[in-house]
């Protein structure tokens, strides 16, 4: 709070003296371009992407993921072509449920809880620590998404921040 009354003052100079990073949002959206898919997302912050083959409704994909953290979460965005439409509801539930299965959660998909179409999940990370997360996963053709935010207190998070990034997916068809 002292920064941000600095920063609130006259004088820009000021401002840089006490660190204006305090003064800049926690949430800073940057447009992802999804390579190979033709489609983007916004992400609250500066992503880094990877690549990994994955099995997944009985084939191996190449499984793309963009993430950052910020707010004291991770937002995620992560993709596969399945390659064939018949593949796409059997990726769609395993997804579902290896997310659930990550946090500790053994309901079957259809049992978990949703909050506006998003699978609402409480469990742990590996290493015991609590966590809950907001997860959407949804298909293009036969191209597999998956947006999710990871952290230990999202509802501490802005709920238009968090609309707005689950609504955030353009894909050029």
């Amino acid at each position: 709070m002292h920064v941000l009354r600095h920063c609130l003052a006259p004088g820009l100079a000021a401002c840089l003296a006490l660190g204006c990073a305090g003064c800049s949002p926690t949430l800073n959206w940057r447009e992802a371009r999804l390579a190979g898919v033709g489609a983007t997302a916004l992400l609250p912050c500066r992503s880094d992407a990877q690549s990994r083959r994955l099995p997944l409704a009985g084939r191996t994909v190449a499984w793309t993921l963009r993430a950052c953290s910020a707010g004291d979460a991770t937002w995620a965005v992560a993709f596969a072509d399945m390659g064939d439409a018949a593949a796409v509801a059997p990726a769609l539930q395993q997804l579902r449920q290896a997310a659930a299965r990550n946090l500790g959660e053994t309901a079957p998909a259809a049992a978990l809880p949703t909050v506006a179409g998003r699978l609402r999940l409480e469990g742990q990370l590996p290493d015991g620590r609590a966590v809950q997360e907001l997860l959407t996963v949804f298909a293009r053709g036969t191209t597999v998404f998956q947006l999710s935010v990871i952290g230990p207190h999202l509802d501490r998070l802005p709920a238009d921040a968090l609309d707005a990034f689950f609504a955030s997916l353009r894909t050029a068809s």
